[in-house]
């Protein structure tokens, strides 16, 4: 699914009303229609309704909507925030129907003092401004955004929060953003989404489809993308009778230091679950025993040292590399991982204390391989790009990042991230809050090192590991509770996630 700007979604209107051909207040109706499926199979009909609506065609929406509504038994109630009297042509049609068509209760609100008490089981639903909005929100609408946060009643906003622009919002207003429990976005859902302190203002977000041109939406190029199923799946390699585990690859895990064995543990059992034909494991020789006992699947190449990593052979010929979990930041581990920058020539997946190690030497990052994967949580990515002020703000350091050194970044969180040196960026759809958990990071290592070794590009072999990986938590999540996740439930999860995607279960 691709994410678009405000500008963009307009074209892609505009697009769609010239060329169904539809007229815009018939678009607008598919929208209410949608708003109304939506509201029906979550709400009875004796809650209370009030739909505050401003002049342009988000207003028009809410317009529809209390008209729809009141046709399905609902009691809606509408609120005209009269803060403008430039309403637009749809506004007009949709006011006039409503008027002819329906008894529904218009009141105009002038003066803030004209807010209508609520009461505890009352919907509030915010159809105030669309996503066109560009500056922050000023007086009389300022005024009802901040009643409506303070009413304590259940908020749903139609496209997009009120006052929340589509982009940037580190110069807005926050204190004149409506604080949504639902948002319903028509057919995209916004950028400004995905990031972690707009939360508060989206709460759970849907996407509504309303049948917008598809050859507008192939057509127009944005950087942004969310991923879902059938992306994934339409890249899964598939297993052929005849083929042997040498097919499949063979990927090298480097890490592990006294006391952080675990971390290796659960990367190696990761990656063989992923379908890694073979797993070599280098770590410090005093945890041989421990990956041996643990994951029978895996070989183990022993260090010289017995507690930390002191040097990597790359005499062999490894298909893939994953460096970093568990490895500690000692200064002889520094100097391994430096000089296995210089010299490595395969894929490699860079995570943990090795992101760490590079970021106390910036100089080694002009030495990344080519196909080089960074899976830096925010302050991983903090400590190697600088901080920054905001979600936005931080994508576009994470795009400069991956631009710069020509990498690919995977920036861990909700909604995980993954920028390419093409300045393009995936968005993750699936995990879970009990994912963030130790461990849960190693795990993502061992999947992504296993589809490198695979043959997996460098960009799907982030996307899909990163898709795969929290697809498998939200597997454990279901058997068990987030609350009590933990990384070695994201393993087992990994082979019915591959179920889903392929549609088997």
């Amino acid at each position: 699914m691709k994410i678009f700007n405000s500008a963009q979604i307009r074209e892609i209107d505009d697009y769609t009303i010239k060329h169904e051909p539809v007229a815009s207040v018939d678009l607008m109706e598919r929208a209410a229609m949608k708003l109304l499926g939506w509201y029906r199979e979550r709400f009875p009909r004796f809650r209370r309704i009030l739909i505050f609506a401003g002049p342009g065609n988000n207003g028009g929406d809410g317009l529809a909507l209390a008209r729809l509504l009141e046709g399905q038994g609902y009691k809606p109630e509408l609120y005209y925030v009269h803060f403008s009297d430039n309403t637009t042509p749809d506004w007009k049609i949709n006011r006039e129907r409503l008027q002819k068509l329906t008894r529904v209760p218009f009141t105009v609100i002038d003066l803030a003092e004209q807010f209508p008490a609520t009461g505890s089981g009352d919907v509030i639903v915010d159809a105030i401004f669309g996503s066109g909005l560009s500056r922050p929100v000023t007086g009389l609408a300022s005024e009802v955004i901040r009643m409506i946060n303070q009413s304590g009643r259940t908020v749903i906003a139609v496209d997009i929060p009120s006052g929340l622009m589509g982009e940037d919002n580190l110069s807005n207003d926050h204190n004149s953003i409506v604080k949504a429990d639902y948002t319903l976005s028509f057919q995209f859902p916004k950028l400004s989404f995905l990031f972690r302190e707009n939360e508060i203002y989206t709460g759970e977000w849907f996407v509504l489809p309303i049948g917008l041109d598809a050859r507008a939406v192939a057509s127009i190029k944005t950087p942004w993308e969310f991923v879902e199923k059938s992306q994934v799946a339409s890249v899964l390699k598939t297993r052929n009778r005849f083929d042997h585990k040498g097919i499949y690859g063979h990927g090298l895990l480097i890490g592990g230091s006294r006391g952080k064995m675990g971390a290796v543990v659960l990367a190696a059992r990761a990656a063989m679950r992923t379908g890694a034909g073979l797993i070599s494991c280098h770590v410090p020789a005093g945890g041989n025993i421990i990956l041996q006992s643990t994951v029978p699947e895996a070989m183990v190449i022993p260090d010289r040292e017995d507690n930390h990593i002191s040097g990597i052979d790359l005499s062999e010929a490894f298909d893939a590399y994953g460096i970093g979990p568990g490895m500690g930041t000692g200064k002889e581990s520094g100097e391994a991982l430096g000089r296995f920058l210089l010299s490595c020539t395969r894929p490699v997946v860079i995570d943990a204390d090795a992101l760490n190690l590079l970021s106390l030497n910036r100089k080694w990052l002009d030495s990344l391989p080519e196909k080089t994967i960074l899976t830096p949580h925010p302050k991983e990515f903090e400590r190697l790009a600088g901080r920054t002020a905001s979600g936005f703000q931080r994508l576009e350091r994470q795009l400069e990042f991956s631009v710069t050194y020509k990498c690919v970044v995977v920036l861990k969180g909700a909604y995980t991230s993954v920028s390419d040196p093409s300045g393009n960026v995936w968005f993750n759809s699936t995990g879970n809050p009990g994912m963030a958990t130790a461990g849960s990071g190693d795990v993502l290592t061992g999947m992504i090192l296993s589809l490198l070794a695979r043959g997996y590009d460098t960009v799907n072999a982030a996307v899909s590991g990163v898709f795969l990986h929290g697809l498998a938590g939200d597997v454990a999540a279901e058997k068990l509770s987030p609350d009590a996740l933990v990384a070695s439930d994201i393993v087992d999860g990994i082979s019915e996630a591959y179920r889903r995607i392929r549609g088997e279960i």
